[in-house]
């Protein structure tokens, strides 16, 4: 009597979505895109009062006040503003500080690298020390084994979590750059300085993926396939590196994406702690300082990198997990 193999690991790799897939995702983004854009120039005519009253003090005559109004173009329609606002979005022309008198557009230029250079950092991090982890907790918890260390992990990563990550910069900015001199406390000097801020900014995505990558791997240390490598005593190595790991990433891969979007606008307060020259304390500033082309320009910037990276994470997905509904497109009658 022949004995029936069990059916191999699925294979959820390698062919692209549909085009009708990244069309849809597409015209999605340029929506969003385009509210954004709205919302960002619509933010400066919300705002309770005459922000130029605000900028330039109560004291300040009516008459600078209305010449500040006219070189600024705020004197006009708000569909004629509008439409010199989209034009020099267009051109790249984000305006100048009202305190600084730098453009817009060079404040960004120089910040947004080292936002970016964090949050890409801090989720790298999190994927490297998340994934192992998650995944030895659960061959650890297979089949009822390793309960004191399931529930360690459950703790810890449950308290990890909770704690915001402006908390865990000012508890390493304490430890280990004043009172144990090991880091440097502030600014950017070399590579030492993106210790600590990554590591506040990475503990809690890295506990929350951790999380996911437990629950991915015990749903598939049940399956048929791993079943069969472990009835063929395979190298543990090469039992849950090639065979499992690639299997629990998809929904992995997924959180990483969406928390790398959350790190790029939960940076701001971070960036502060540490003073780090990025776009978060411009931002911090902006809004202490009433400097409204900096802020309205952030909101637009944090904005349309959120965006993009989602949109970007639902295409990875459709290429990871070509079964998902994603990247399916509409069903046929």
């Amino acid at each position: 009597m022949t004995a029936h193999a069990s059916p191999p690991a699925p294979d959820r790799r390698g062919r692209w979505p549909s085009a009708g897939f990244l069309a849809r995702h597409l015209l999605r983004l340029l929506l969003s895109l385009t509210v954004l854009v709205v919302a960002s120039f619509a933010m400066i005519h919300l705002i309770p009062g005459d922000p130029l009253r605000q900028m330039l003090g109560p004291s300040a005559p009516k008459a600078l006040v209305d010449q500040r109004r006219a070189q600024l173009g705020l004197d006009q329609s708000l569909v004629v503003q509008f439409a010199h606002y989209v034009r020099h979005l267009c051109t790249g022309d984000l305006g100048t500080s009202f305190f600084s008198s730098e453009p817009v557009s060079e404040i960004i230029r120089q910040g947004l690298p080292n936002t970016l250079a964090l949050a890409l950092l801090a989720t790298l991090v999190a994927l490297v020390v998340a994934i192992p982890l998650g995944m030895w907790s659960a061959v650890r918890a297979h089949h009822g084994r390793g309960r004191r260390t399931d529930t360690v992990f459950a703790t810890l990563t449950g308290a990890a979590v909770a704690v915001p990550e402006y908390l865990y910069g000012l508890a390493l900015l304490l430890v280990l750059a004043l009172g144990a001199h090991l880091l440097p406390p502030a600014g950017l000097t070399g590579p030492s300085s993106y210790v600590l801020p990554v590591l506040s900014l990475a503990i809690a995505p890295a506990a929350m993926i951790a999380r996911l990558a437990r629950v991915e791997t015990l749903r598939e240390l049940d399956t048929d396939y791993m079943r069969l490598a472990r009835a063929k005593r395979l190298p543990p190595w090469r039992t849950y590196a090639v065979h499992l790991l690639p299997n629990t990433l998809t929904a992995t891969l997924t959180m990483g994406g969406l928390l790398l979007s959350g790190l790029v606008t939960g940076s701001v307060l971070v960036e502060n702690v540490f003073a780090w020259p990025g776009l978060g304390l411009r931002t911090v500033e902006s809004i202490t300082q009433k400097d409204y082309p900096v802020a309205q320009a952030m909101i637009l910037v944090y904005g349309a990198l959120v965006l993009v990276i989602n949109f970007l994470v639902d295409v990875a997905l459709g290429v990871l997990d070509p079964t998902s509904t994603l990247s399916a497109g509409p069903k046929e009658a």
